[in-house]
């Protein structure tokens, strides 16, 4: 079974209708998967580089506090232990990477349910073509607030028009990605999701 989306232009025309496929962008939303996988994109992205040191590698004296019997005090080896002002820390962070391995039938899923979530709040639009009239980022800046795109993603085919890519660059809140650089975060930080018809017609191939 296939969803009807409208189809308009950068001139905000009309071009028809396209049919969507169901079981890409007609499943019901889960908001356990999406979390899931936007955790995951996430933890990859962390540096992991946040480090503390450890009584041995805190400089300072290696000469013992007191003499170990006779003063009435708790024995104590090194002022570099974690009890004393300037000492090392316990179970600090450390230089590790956060990256968690995921499924991917549960990626593929969190992609399609991006996309079904975007259709299903009508926030999902269908462009027909990416090319411009101008690459100037003046007109392609005024193109975007007449179609009231505030804070929107625009994915196009295997590759991203040249025009398209650097009339957007430096406009704040559009960004563009290729379709293999769809993903679920991008999806659902924007508020518009815009797919050009080779967009839809790639993503349904590949997430069938």
């Amino acid at each position: 079974m296939a969803l009807t989306c409208k189809v308009i232009g950068f001139d905000n025309e009309a071009h028809g209708t396209v049919e969507l496929d169901e079981a890409v962008f007609g499943l019901d939303i889960r908001s356990d998967i999406l979390s899931r996988v936007v955790n995951w994109q996430l933890a990859k992205r962390r540096a992991g580089t946040h480090k503390v040191k450890t009584l041995w590698e805190v400089q300072g004296t290696t000469k013992k506090p007191w003499k170990q019997k006779g003063t009435g005090r708790a024995r104590q080896g090194s002022l570099r232990s974690p009890q004393f002002r300037g000492g090392g820390v316990v179970f600090g962070p450390v230089v590790r990477s956060h990256e968690h391995a995921l499924n991917k039938k549960v990626r593929k899923l969190g992609l399609k349910t991006a996309l079904s979530s975007k259709l299903k709040d009508g926030k999902l639009i269908v462009l027909e073509s990416s090319v411009l009239k101008s690459a100037k980022t003046g007109e392609l800046a005024k193109v975007v607030a007449k179609l009231g795109w505030a804070s929107a993603l625009i994915i196009d085919g295997p590759e991203v028009n040249a025009q398209l890519k650097r009339a957007a660059a430096n406009i704040p809140g559009l960004d563009v990605l290729p379709q293999q650089g769809a993903n679920v975060y991008d999806i659902l930080r924007r508020d518009t999701l815009v797919l050009t018809k080779d967009a839809v017609q790639h993503l349904e191939a590949r997430l069938k």
